[in-house]
């Protein structure tokens, strides 16, 4: 019996070590992952405990204080549905509500295709959610197809289609000399990309540079598309927050619809309500007829399902309440219009300081460009000088996040900018 206990003991042993060594070598060969380059910009600032500080990485609203800022459409909104609602799952599709006022203010109020049912469309999670599940419709439906993508643009748009398995090609968009459009260089790559092409169109504002097209330069772009039979998908992630408009921030995707474009279009409601933390977003794909749009929406509903299966229901509901309610609504525009003139008066400042400092440069593009970012034209070396001796923080691209200047910084940022950049 002792001899048997013995080996028993051994056996065990063994099994135990070979089952340790066997649990540790799962995941031995994962490395950590290299830190995003914009939310790495927040870490950093955050562990810096200098009083000057000032973080103009950060994609989020700031009031002049610096303070994030949750809208009063909002607050009134939470206080009606309070208590009122259950938390049983939304429909795969989410709130039917909020997708169909997510898409008036997309195609616009009296929408014909709207009114034939032509728009297959799903609430996401917000922009990104959006973005990614046009990703995998496009991997399943048109599995040889690739994406073209501006240079540059928000870089998150580069892992969407990657890890969707979507070919990517790019298409110039920037002038770094100008720092403005590069148009001809886009024509160019819109005629010569292969005919039946996708391309990601960011509807305004663009990200990172604030540069847009022209209405005429948008209407030429939608005629090569139309020659070329390409398809436009449409991130619009700052609508009203661009202008303060959200009629004038939906021109370009009016635009195409005018020339009878099949469009898709990925929303968000993080920015021009603030609501961030909630994911709301919508993806719609305009169809031939409401029979295709009916098929559309139920394929896209089944490639969310082993994802998420079901969007989330307090941010879609306060999205449906505010827009479905005239009072609330008009309290938003107003409220948005608030947010994107401050921005504007921001980028104002920053040249009017940066030009009584005798700065060298030209710093038009400062007002020129649009939306919550200003691409400054600044080197890597000189955003690191920035943050090395004024611990400024921006991404080492040089964008600067307009809504995290303020009245009681810009001096300071405009200081700093002119040291590092004077000697170019």
């Amino acid at each position: 019996m002792a001899v048997r206990a013995g080996v028993s003991s051994l056996i065990l042993s063994r099994s135990s070590a070979l089952g340790a060594r066997s649990m540790s070598s799962w995941w031995r060969s994962v490395e950590p992952a290299p830190k995003d380059p914009i939310l790495g910009v927040t870490e950093a600032f955050l562990a810096d405990p200098s009083p000057d500080k000032v973080n103009v990485g950060v994609g989020a609203y700031r009031d002049d204080n610096g303070k994030p800022v949750v809208l009063e459409c909002v607050r009134e909104a939470e206080r009606r549905i309070a208590g009122n609602q259950n938390m049983e799952y939304l429909p795969m599709g989410g709130s039917v509500k909020m997708v169909e006022e997510t898409l008036k203010l997309a195609y616009g109020e009296e929408s014909e295709l709207i009114k034939d049912k032509r728009i297959g469309a799903v609430q996401t999670l917000s922009g990104t959610g959006a973005c990614r599940l046009f990703a995998d419709f496009q991997k399943r439906f048109c599995p040889d197809s690739q994406i073209y993508i501006p240079v540059p643009t928000w870089v998150n748009h580069h892992n969407i289609w990657r890890d969707a398995h979507v070919p990517q090609r790019t298409y110039h968009y920037y002038h770094p000399e100008s720092k403005g459009l590069d148009f001809a260089a886009l024509m160019d790559d819109i005629k010569n990309a292969p005919n039946g092409s996708f391309f990601l169109l960011h509807a305004c504002a663009h990200n990172p540079t604030g540069v847009d097209p022209s209405e005429d330069q948008w209407r030429e772009i939608s005629y090569q598309f139309k020659v070329k039979g390409h398809f436009p998908f449409f991130d619009m992630a700052y609508q009203g927050f661009a202008s303060g408009d959200p009629e004038r921030d939906a021109k370009s995707i009016r635009i195409f619809l005018e020339d009878g474009h099949a469009i898709g279009i990925a929303q968000s409601y993080a920015k021009n309500m603030g609501l961030y933390g909630q994911r709301v977003g919508c993806l719609s794909v305009v169809c031939e007829d409401q029979k295709q749009a009916i098929a559309v929406k139920s394929q896209l509903q089944q490639l969310a399902r082993p994802m998420y299966s079901n969007p989330p229901a307090h941010g879609a509901l306060m999205v449906s309440t505010i827009l479905g309610d005239p009072g609330l609504k008009s309290l938003w525009l107003k409220e948005v219009k608030v947010m994107a003139d401050r921005i504007i008066g921001m980028r104002t400042a920053l040249r009017e300081n940066l030009e009584k400092l005798g700065s060298p440069l030209s710093w038009k593009h400062i007002t020129e460009q649009i939306g919550m970012f200003c691409y400054s034209g600044m080197t890597p070396e000189q955003v690191d000088r920035l943050t090395k001796e004024f611990h400024i923080y921006m991404t080492r691209n040089g964008r600067i996040s307009m809504a995290g200047v303020t009245s009681g910084n810009v001096g300071y940022l405009a200081n700093a900018i002119n040291e590092v950049t004077k000697s170019s």
